[in-house]
C-alpha cells in the first residue's frame, strides 16, 4: 500500500552499507549523482542554455561540481558559484571541484541578478542543522527571486530532511532530485511546498542493500491502497455496511455534524444517525432525508442510540458546554469502534484515556492540546508528534495538515494528496464521516483510516479542478462516492 521513506541517517547508513558490500566508492556515487542531475537538467532546459550552479559544502556541493563538468563537456554554459573557499572543501567534494576546474572557472562573488537560464541548488543537502545565513542565505534569496527554474540536489537547501521544516530563506525548488532513497521531510510540513516535483534516483545501488534499512514511514499510494476495496455481494443489505452514529452539532454548529453525516452516506455506510441538539434535529435532514436525526438533551437520550450503532463518531460541532461534556463522557463508556475529532479531541485532552479501537484526527492545534505543547512544537517535527500521540492515546492517529500523517502503532503513513483549497471550514468533519463509514463496512481500523484519508484528499483534488479558492467541504461529496467505487 506504500512506498518507503527514510530519515537522513538511514540513507547515510544505506550508502555506507553499499560501499562495504559492493565495493563502490563514495566518489563513484558522486559521479552517478552528477550524471543523474545532468540527465534531469536536460529535460528541464533548452540545449546550450546558461546554467547557474550554486555549490556549498560537503557531498551536495560535490554533486554540483560533477554536474558542472558534465555541462561543460556537453556544450552548456555553467556559471559555478563557490560559496565555500576551495581550501575548506575536503574528500570527494574537493576532488570533484578540482576535476571541474580543469575545464572551467569558479565564481566567488554572487551577482546582483541572474541572467536567464536554469538554476541548480547544490548548497546544503541532508546535513542541514541550522538556518541559512550569510552568503548561503543571499544565494537562496537570489534563486528564489530570479523567476528561473530551480533544480535542487537531494533536498531544497534550508529544508530539514527529517521534519520538512523550512528555515527562513529556504530554496523553493521546481524539481528536487533525491538520491538513494526518499527523505521524510520532502513530504510533510513545509517540505511539500518547497520541494516541487520530487524524483528519485537510487544511484544503481543494490536493492538488497536498500532493503537492509527498515522504514518506519511510508508514502500512501492509492492505486495500491484501493485494492482493499471490493465489490459488494449481490445478496447484501444495509445492515451489512454499518450503522454510524455521529454525535455533535452544538448550538450554532449544526453544519459540522451535517457534513459528517452526508460524508458517511457517500462513503458507503448502510445507515447514518445523527445525535444533536433538539432544536437542530427537525431541520437537519431537510435536504438529505437519508440521515436519521435525533435530538438528545442528555446522556440518557444518547444511550439508547449508542446501543444500536456499530460505529460512533463524536466531535464535529460538539462544543465544550455541559451538554458536550455529558455526551462525551457517555461516549467514552461505549466499547465500540470510535472516531474522535474537533471538540471531542479538546475534551479528550482533559482525560487520560487510551484504547486500541478508536481513530483520533487532530489538526496541529488540537494535537498541541493533546500533548500539552505548542502548535509550533508539533509542526517542528510532525513525525515525532504523531508518534507521541499514538503512544499516549493508542488506536490510530491522523495528524492533519499538509502531508497528513497516520500512525497505527506500526508505521507512519504519509498522504501527499490534497491542496490548499481544503483549508476551509468543514473539511475535517467530512474526513470524520468517511473514516466512520469505512469502519462500519468492517475494514481493519488501520486500512479504513488510510483509505479514508486518501479518498478525502483526492476528492479535494478533484473538487479543486475548478480552482482552489472558494472550495467547500460539501463539494467533495460526489468525488468521495466515485473514489469508494474505484476498484
Amino acid at each position: 500500500m506504500s512506498f518507503p521513506i527514510f530519515s537522513a541517517e538511514q540513507v547515510r547508513q544505506m550508502e555506507q552499507q553499499a560501499m562495504q558490500q559492493t565495493g563502490v566508492t563514495a566518489f563513484e556515487l558522486m559521479q552517478r549523482a552528477g550524471q543523474a542531475l545532468f540527465q534531469q537538467l536536460q529535460q528541464m532546459l533548452i540545449s546550450n542554455q546558461l546554467v547557474h550552479v550554486f555549490c556549498g559544502a560537503g557531498n551536495n556541493a560535490g554533486d554540483g561540481y560533477v554536474l558542472a563538468r558534465l555541462l561543460l563537456e556537453a556544450g552548456f554554459k555553467p556559471r559555478v558559484y563557490a560559496l565555500l573557499e576551495p581550501s575548506r572543501l575536503g574528500g570527494e567534494a574537493l576532488r570533484a571541484m578540482q576535476d571541474y576546474q580543469q575545464f572551467g572557472k569558479l565564481i566567488s562573488q554572487l551577482p546582483a541578478t541572474l541572467e536567464p537560464g536554469g538554476i541548480v541548488d547544490a548548497l546544503i543537502g541532508t546535513g542541514l542543522s541550522k538556518p541559512l545565513a550569510g552568503e548561503y542565505l543571499a544565494a537562496a534569496h537570489l534563486m528564489n527571486n530570479s523567476g528561473l527554474v530551480v533544480l535542487s540536489v537531494d533536498l531544497p537547501s534550508g529544508v530539514a530532511a527529517d521534519t520538512g521544516l523550512a528555515y527562513n530563506g529556504a530554496v523553493r525548488a521546481d524539481t528536487t532530485l533525491s538520491f538513494v532513497a526518499l527523505k521524510r521531510g520532502l513530504y510533510t510540513a513545509d517540505g511539500l511546498g518547497y520541494a516541487g516535483e520530487v524524483l528519485l534516483d537510487d544511484l544503481s545501488l543494490s536493492q538488497c542493500v536498500l532493503a537492509g534499512q527498515v522504514a518506519d514511514a511510508q508514502l500512501l499510494v492509492f492505486e495500491l491502497l484501493k485494492k482493499s476495496l471490493s465489490a459488494r455481494a449481490k445478496n447484501s443489505h444495509k445492515g451489512d455496511y454499518g450503522h454510524i452514529l455521529l454525535v455533535g452539532g452544538a448550538t450554532a454548529y449544526s453544519g459540522a455534524i451535517r457534513l459528517a453525516g452526508e460524508a458517511s452516506l457517500r462513503a458507503g455506510a448502510g445507515l447514518v444517525s445523527i445525535a444533536t441538539r433538539p432544536e437542530h434535529a427537525a431541520f437537519m435532514n431537510i435536504n438529505r432525508p437519508e440521515l436519521m436525526c435525533h435530538g438528545v438533551s442528555s446522556a440518557t437520550d444518547l444511550q439508547r442510540l449508542m446501543e444500536r450503532c456499530s460505529v460512533l463518531a463524536i466531535g464535529p460541532g460538539l462544543g465544550q458546554t455541559d451538554w458536550s461534556q455529558e455526551l462525551f463522557s457517555a461516549a467514552l463508556a461505549l466499547d465500540k469502534p470510535m472516531v474522535i475529532d474537533a471538540d471531542g479531541l479538546n475534551l479528550l485532552a482533559k482525560t487520560a484515556e487510551k484504547r486500541d479501537n478508536w481513530v483520533l484526527t487532530p489538526h496541529p492545534a488540537e494535537a498541541a492540546r493533546l500533548l500539552s505543547c505548542s502548535t509550533a512544537d508539533v509542526q517542528g517535527d510532525r513525525f515525532a508528534a504523531v508518534r507521541c500521540l499514538q503512544q499516549q492515546y493508542g488506536g490510530v492517529v491522523v495528524l492533519k495538515g499538509a502531508g497528513s500523517l497516520i500512525d497505527d502503532g506500526q508505521l507512519i503513513s504519509v498522504c501527499t494528496a490534497g491542496n490548499p483549497g481544503m483549508a476551509s471550514g468543514g473539511m475535517g468533519d467530512v474526513l470524520t464521516g468517511v473514516i466512520a463509514a469505512l469502519l462500519g463496512q468492517q475494514y481493519n481500523i488501520s486500512v479504513a483510516t488510510k483509505l479514508a484519508v486518501m479518498i478525502h484528499a483526492m476528492a479535494g483534488d478533484r473538487a479543486a479542478l475548478n480552482g482552489e479558492r472558494g472550495l467547500l467541504a460539501s463539494d467533495l461529496m460526489q468525488a468521495i462516492r466515485e473514489l469508494v467505487n474505484d476498484y
